[in-house]
């Protein structure tokens, strides 16, 4: 059915308020205005940064609907469009590159200035003017890049968001240095594809950190020589990667988005010509104070934000050198749920962080598409075939107009289907 120009109604997880189960409920998809680009999505994934977001540790507005890790293929355009087409096959972009702000016109900037986000007037709110977790979003032309047609879209997802936060993080944003002594906190998605990175760019030792001993033999077969676990050590652990390197690690990734681990990293990087590069998100409020003295030694404090890559340049090749098996993603991907163990799914998730039971990389199966999910600490992919009553996920998408009403809106139809037991 031609659904060019026409409103599609589909289902879409919402979060009514910070901390609540996500409910999936009936909302409509308007046809995408000037300067937008409307996407039948393939994969999406649940990133830490939407687990941040739903927990209230950054700065939203409720109720919305997660989501920014996705691939799909482009069902129409609106006017002006003219980088994708119907038929294109496509990445989300949770850092867009609009080509006319500073950022994106300075020569080393990526983090453009047009990722706010917000739905005036709406009920329903966009994540990231991406919401992904749905069968069709709409999108800025921005926000949105053509891939390979090659691409496989179950697994490409996660080049939309994780692996080049954690794989460019090291090869563009660090540029490890052949021979060179890496440590990694954190050896969850992201922090997997930090390891890819230090490995490609020949590091000769990378030290992992994480408290979830069971990460450390899948983290060694992607290149970590040496695992650490900090509860179980009698020092703290940036002294006890002093004593293993003799002067310090040459780059420190945080990739947890906690204080304490920061400090460590920071701690942990020789105090010369060390690199310490944050990666993980701290809540909003969160402050980061370090030792004024250690500055002034020269070694360099970095924030790191999408692999400092320009995403419209930059993104499409990493899915080109997927293809060409120069980086390799799927490793990054495990275990098989069927969808409607989504909360289950979620549970995993939680687990794994809270009790120490190792990655849970899951594939949920769905309608006709693959649903990805990536956490902070996981990937799971979710194939979509067979439960179309328990698909999808949408949001209003431009800060402009309407694209989903609320509880009390004609949009949100009839029936909901709790995703959280």
């Amino acid at each position: 059915m031609d659904t060019a120009g026409k409103t599609i109604t589909c289902r879409a997880a919402i979060a009514w308020q910070e901390k609540s189960p996500l409910k999936i409920e009936e909302v409509q998809v308007e046809p995408p205005k000037s300067g937008e680009v409307r996407i039948k999505m393939a994969s999406t994934g649940i990133c830490g940064t939407d687990d941040h977001v739903l927990k209230g540790d950054l700065s939203m507005k409720f109720p919305l609907i997660p989501g920014h890790e996705g691939a799909g293929i482009v069902e129409s355009v609106g006017d002006g469009v003219c980088s994708v087409k119907p038929g294109d096959k496509v990445l989300t972009l949770i850092v867009p590159q609009c080509g006319e702000c500073d950022a994106c016109l300075h020569i080393q900037g990526n983090f453009c200035d047009k990722q706010e986000f917000s739905c005036r007037g709406q009920t329903i709110y966009h994540s990231f003017r991406t919401s992904t977790f749905t069968e069709y979003t709409v999108v800025p032309e921005f926000a949105v890049v053509k891939i390979d047609a090659a691409a496989p879209l179950d697994k490409v997802c996660l080049i939309s968001c994780g692996v080049p936060t954690g794989y460019g993080a090291a090869v563009n944003s660090a540029k490890v240095t052949p021979g060179s002594t890496c440590v990694v906190f954190g050896l969850g998605g992201v922090g997997s594809a930090i390891v890819m990175g230090c490995k490609a760019s020949g590091a000769s030792r990378i030290i992992g950190v994480d408290i979830n001993e069971e990460k450390f033999s899948r983290a060694k077969a992607l290149g970590v020589t040496d695992c650490l676990n900090p509860t179980k050590l009698e020092k703290p652990v940036q002294d006890v990667v002093m004593e293993m390197t003799g002067v310090g690690a040459n780059f420190a990734f945080e990739a947890i988005g906690k204080i304490e681990t920061m400090l460590a990293a920071w701690n942990s990087c020789n105090s010369s010509y060390g690199v310490c590069l944050i990666i993980g998100v701290a809540p909003v409020n969160a402050q980061l104070c370090l030792q004024a003295v250690s500055i002034v030694s020269g070694k360099t404090l970095k924030g790191v934000c999408l692999g400092d890559y320009k995403t419209k340049d930059c993104i499409p090749q990493l899915v080109t050198d997927y293809l060409q098996n120069k980086i390799n993603i799927d490793p990054l991907v495990t275990h098989q749920l069927p969808f409607k163990e989504l909360h289950k799914a979620m549970k995993l998730y939680y687990k794994g962080k809270t009790q120490g039971e190792g990655l849970k990389q899951v594939i949920l199966k769905m309608i006709g598409s693959t649903f990805a999910v990536f956490y902070s600490s996981e990937i799971s992919m979710l194939k979509v075939q067979e439960h179309p009553e328990w698909l999808s996920f949408l949001s209003c998408f431009n800060s402009d107009y309407p694209r989903a009403a609320g509880r009390d809106g004609a949009s949100v139809a009839g029936r909901q289907y709790g995703c959280a037991s």
